[in-house]
Parts: structure tokens; sequence; C-alpha cells
């Protein structure tokens, strides 16, 4: 199940987007070790990418040691360490910057973005309860 998205309209290139959201799913514990990522294709298909755009993103996870490519076997997650506590809030910062950024962009001030990300939670929490986790962002195994 592929929930990762694609903003069009990012002045981050489509490869930029997925590779970020795969890393960050990876190191963050959402993607385990062993986890096989969908083909190329269906990826491309999921999404709405060209094929060469998924395979660029998958190789330079590899590159970066996070996925290992094993050919006609697939693309795995390669075993990482977990990441320490102030690691992850130095994610967690950086993609609420990038959140407030977009959102500057788009015109909404922080106290707008804020609450709109307030009301998402309230609602992936909800979902969270009736349907397990809410954001998977490839399935596993």
């Amino acid at each position: 199940m592929i929930t990762a998205q694609i903003d069009p309209d990012s002045p981050v290139p489509p490869f930029e987007q997925l590779r970020s959201q795969i890393d960050t799913a990876i190191r963050t514990g959402l993607l385990i070790p062993g986890t096989q990522l969908p083909t190329v294709r269906q990826l491309a298909g999921d999404l709405g990418l060209a094929p060469n755009t998924v395979a660029r993103a998958y190789k330079t996870l590899e590159a970066s040691g996070l996925v290992e490519g094993r050919g006609r076997r697939g693309t795995r997650v390669r075993d990482t360490p977990a990441l320490s506590t102030p690691e992850r809030r130095r994610l967690l910062m950086a993609a609420a910057n990038r959140y407030l950024d977009e959102a500057n962009r788009a015109g909404f001030d922080a106290a707008e973005a804020i609450a709109i990300a307030k009301a998402v939670a309230s609602r992936t929490a909800r979902r969270s309860r009736s349907t397990g986790p809410p954001m998977r962002l490839l399935q596993g195994h």
C-alpha cells in the first residue's frame, strides 16, 4: 500500500520527494530492515511517476546505504542503526520547517498551517484507532 505523496507543484523534484519520504520512513523505523520495496514499475504506476524517476530515487537510497538492490529479487531495506532521539527530533524539525515553508508559499501563515496540521493529526489519530497504523509508506514483507 502506498501513501507516499508527490506534490507536482513543489519546487522539490519528484525523485527527491520520494527519496526523502522513503529515507525518513527507514530512519524512523516505519520501514524495518528486510522490508521489500515495490518494484520500480509498480511504484511508478501507483504514484503516477516515470519509472526512471523511481529508479533514480532507489539508486540514491542505495548509494546512501539505506536499501539494497538485489536484481530480480527486488530492493530491500538494509539493516540500519536506530536513530537517537536527538536525530529523530532533528529530522522532525527539518520536516516541520519544510511544511511551514510550503504553507507560506501557498499563502498561509504559521498559525493557519499549524491548525491544519492539528486537524490532520486528529483525523489520523481517529483513523488509526479504528484501522491500525495510519501512515504506511510501503507494505512490509
